[in-house]
């Protein structure tokens, strides 16, 4: 059982569906960024500032697997869990349609921190991710 340390409930907009009717392929990887960033809020870091200072988390690979299309208005609830493999942070960012919560759609996103302009480890997320990180 997968264990989700944030999630993040939202609603389908009509502007996101396409001519099918159903959510944009696209518009998946807003709703799993934006998970990511209200999940770094939510430990209290401003991506903003981190750019101030320096430190750009980017990704560096999405690979996602569509279950179960969503439609306009729709409303659903998007979960993640965190795991560190080298310098890279792996969130695992599953969908969740509700309220029959249907899995809607399963996805891994590595990212990678450049410190100063240079691919590096980062000693500041190393400390906040630390109470979230499960073998």
């Amino acid at each position: 059982m997968d264990k989700y340390i944030f999630e993040l409930r939202m609603k389908v907009r009509d502007y996101e569906c396409d001519l099918q009717g159903i959510v944009n392929n696209a518009n998946y990887q807003h709703y799993l960024e934006h998970t990511r960033h209200e999940f770094l809020t939510s430990t209290g870091i401003s991506f903003a500032r981190l750019h101030e200072e320096g430190i750009d988390p980017v990704v560096a690979r999405i690979n996602m697997a569509f279950k179960t299309p969503l439609r306009s208005g729709d409303e659903f609830v998007s979960k993640l869990r965190l795991s560190k493999e080298g310098i890279k942070y792996v969130f695992y960012q599953d969908i969740f349609r509700l309220p029959d919560m249907k899995v809607s759609l399963k996805a891994t996103v590595e990212t990678v921190c450049v410190v100063g302009g240079r691919l590096s480890a980062s000693t500041l997320f190393d400390e906040l991710f630390a109470p979230y990180l499960h073998e």
